[in-house]
């Protein structure tokens, strides 16, 4: 997506053809700046210090960090350590555990000598791939908003609120939840977007960031602010991203997410989730085996003597979610839902 105009993404091969450059997220919304992972133990500190964050980015990263260090050592010994010391970086994310046995089923069967090359291919296909599902997310989000604004029935801006940032940051390019916002945007629709700061990273900044490159208007609200406008009237719906979402259409997301949804279900706001097909967990039947990360309470104060409790996400329960935005379409929060879309998952 854009930069000042510029066209970026936030992961590409770096010119010596085997390391990678990101976009340090760390550093936004104050300063734009590319760092060079050359080696797998930058790759597990980038995905732990979340250089790089959005579950979609996650897993490309990881493949990547497969590739760096099969480049290094391409012995079944490498690949186990390089997929668990990935593999624990971020527990939430489902992305993660999809991208790394698609990169160890393909390498293990591959023969020593030809590793490496297979390892980048498919780590290049994983990225290629998100780019899509996003870009289709997007076309299937601006469709269901340009609905809602017709039923508005005014000529005022569409009011849509998100939380944490599920745009092209969180994926390889385009976003999910932003995705629709995007293209709206771009094909003239009317929209206006509340960002939630999301404490306490403060992901909404980056959000606020990215819209404010590609142009479109956006305010940013404290957390809790979300509430009184939805009783106001000032918010025709809320879209997040997800980083697990279960089988019956559970979702998981940054925390506080859940309080948006009992908010929006209070004010009969409508609540759908972008969800990318890798970000569907369809081992797990609900979202009450979804591990929560617990992250450094550090980020929380660092207060001498007062304890922090800091989860880094919370499960929406799928009765809240109105709809779930998918590759393939809109379809209910709800097992049937996903089956329609996704029929091949309901075999054996």
């Amino acid at each position: 997506m854009r930069v000042n105009g510029k066209h970026f993404r936030t992961l590409w091969l770096a010119a010596d053809g085997r390391s990678i450059n990101i976009i340090d997220q760390t550093r936004l919304p104050a300063e734009f700046w590319v760092v060079r992972l050359e080696h797998l133990a930058e790759v597990v500190a980038a995905i732990r210090a979340m250089q790089v964050r959005g579950a979609p980015l996650i897993g490309v990263t990881a493949a990547y960090g497969i590739c760096l260090a099969l480049a290094d050592d391409p012995s079944d010994k490498a690949l186990r350590t390089a997929y668990d010391q990935l593999l624990a970086t971020r527990p939430t994310a489902v992305n993660l555990r999809w991208a790394l046995d698609r990169m160890a089923t393909a390498i293990s069967a591959t023969a020593v000598d030809d590793r490496v090359g297979t390892a980048y291919a498919l780590a290049a296909k994983l990225a290629e791939d998100d780019v899509a599902t996003c870009e289709q997310i997007g076309v299937h989000g601006e469709r269901m908003l340009r609905t809602l604004w017709d039923q508005k029935g005014t000529r005022q801006p569409l009011q849509l609120l998100t939380h944490c940032n599920a745009g092209w940051l969180a994926t390889i390019d385009w976003g999910t939840a932003l995705a629709a916002v995007y293209r709206a945007h771009d094909g003239g629709l009317p929209i206006h977007v509340w960002v939630d700061e999301t404490r306490p990273r403060n992901q909404g900044y980056l959000t606020s960031w990215e819209l404010a490159q590609h142009g479109v208007p956006h305010t940013v609200i404290v957390d809790n602010a979300g509430g009184l406008l939805m009783r106001q009237g000032k918010v025709d719906l809320c879209v997040v991203g997800t980083d697990r979402t279960a089988r019956n259409g559970d979702v998981a997301n940054k925390i506080g997410t859940y309080l948006k949804a009992l908010a929006a279900h209070d004010n009969s706001v409508p609540f759908y989730a972008a969800v990318p097909s890798m970000s569907i967990d369809w081992d797990l039947a609900n979202g009450d085996d979804i591990p929560i990360e617990e992250r450094d309470p550090g980020e929380v104060h660092s207060l001498p003597g007062i304890a922090a409790h800091n989860p880094g996400f919370d499960v929406t329960p799928a009765r809240l979610v109105t709809g779930l935005i998918t590759e393939r379409g809109v379809c209910a929060a709800s097992e049937p839902g996903l089956l329609e879309l996704f029929p091949e998952q309901g075999a054996g």
